[in-house]
């Protein structure tokens, strides 16, 4: 099983987090009684600019659900296009390679879903299989890939194709005052990202030196995926579901989570392979926030540089929740230069509340 390529797509608004913060706060001054807090909030976030599928403008007149979930089906398709079609490009592949699609999102709702919307856009084969994935948000990016991981598994002659799309500008919710919901204005971006992963029989002939396996970049191997699932934490991160659409549920004990998991995590991981933690050159980790990646390198005791493209990301870009580990997962292969043998690790967590993890050798 192997990652061929990653592909990803923008929306055309692009705002600092300067500017972003602003707006809210003319928008908000009239309901919250100290805006100075919500700067503060926003700036600790360490988030430079975000890319949005509205203007500003539109941002503030957003109405009911109705109206945000137009927005969503139009700019999850025509981003979905895009992502989809520049990781076929980067693999040399055509959309009628695809023999599975797997779609994951949280940021908006449509039947039939975007996956088979997509399928008549791109021209794909009439007997593509499709799982549309719906409420894992930021953990869709590593649960999309492992689920891509135990297709091609079982049919190793076949290629599946995972798409994120995720527009959480459109889940901003006006009259909601909550600290969840202020951090969250201050954190999440939208965009899309998909990943063509391929079974062990799978030969592709790439005109594009830049993926000869001798000369060029190097393509991982999934050697191992595991999953946790926490009891009784259903109330950390998700949604309420209210008539303006997505209310964020966003609790302050992320980062205890990673805490209290990550290090058990990684042992089960690691279990039969043979590989310790000092053996990964590589860290692919969604960039949850400024205290989740802090928790995650205490937990894993790994020097600050091990993470600087979840930064990076984080900082770009702000979090696309199932999308941004997708994005960190790009950086790495395309400009990080990975040695053969290189050991690499994918990580995310999100509702349930629960983690993935994706173990990879170059």
């Amino acid at each position: 099983m192997k990652i061929l390529s990653v592909g990803s797509a923008f929306p055309e608004h692009e705002y600092s987090q300067q500017e972003l913060t602003e707006t809210l706060a003319t928008f908000w001054k009239q309901k919250y009684f100290n805006v100075e807090r919500l700067r503060d909030f926003h700036e600790h976030l360490l988030v430079g600019s975000r890319r949005f599928c509205v203007t500003l403008e539109e941002l503030a007149s957003l109405g009911g659900f109705q109206q945000r979930n137009d927005h969503y089906l139009k700019n999850a398709l025509s981003l979905g296009e895009v992502a989809i079609r520049q990781a076929l490009d980067k693999a040399g592949l055509h959309p009628h390679h695809i023999d599975h699609l797997f779609f994951t999102t949280v940021t908006g709702l449509a039947v039939p879903s975007i996956d088979a919307r997509l399928i008549n856009r791109l021209s794909c084969k009439t007997s593509i299989r499709r799982t549309p994935l719906f409420g894992l948000g930021c953990l869709g990016g590593a649960a999309g890939i492992a689920r891509a991981a135990d297709y091609v598994k079982a049919y190793p002659d076949q290629i599946a194709v995972l798409l994120s799309v995720e527009l959480c500008s459109l889940t901003m919710q006006h009259a909601d005052l909550s600290i969840a919901n202020i951090v969250g204005s201050g954190l999440f971006g939208d965009g899309a990202a998909a990943v063509i992963v391929a079974g062990d029989q799978v030969v592709v002939d790439r005109a594009d030196d830049r993926f000869d396996e001798d000369r060029g970049l190097k393509i991982p191997r999934i050697v191992k995926t595991h999953a946790s699932f926490y009891p009784d934490t259903e109330r950390i991160m998700g949604w309420d579901i209210v008539d303006e659409g997505f209310k964020i549920v966003l609790s302050p004990n992320v980062p205890k989570m990673v805490r209290e998991h990550a290090a058990h995590d990684i042992v089960d991981l690691f279990e039969g392979t043979g590989v310790s933690l000092s053996q990964i050159r590589h860290y692919i980790c969604h960039p949850g926030g400024p205290k989740v990646l802090q928790a995650l390198q205490e937990t894993l005791d790994v020097a600050p540089d091990h993470f600087r493209l979840s930064w990076k990301t984080l900082k770009d870009i702000g979090n696309l929740s199932s999308t941004s580990v997708l994005l960190v997962l790009q950086e790495t292969m395309e400009t990080c230069h990975p040695h053969p043998g290189d050991w690499g690790l994918l990580m995310a967590m999100g509702p349930g509340f629960c983690s993935e993890w994706v173990l990879l050798q170059w």
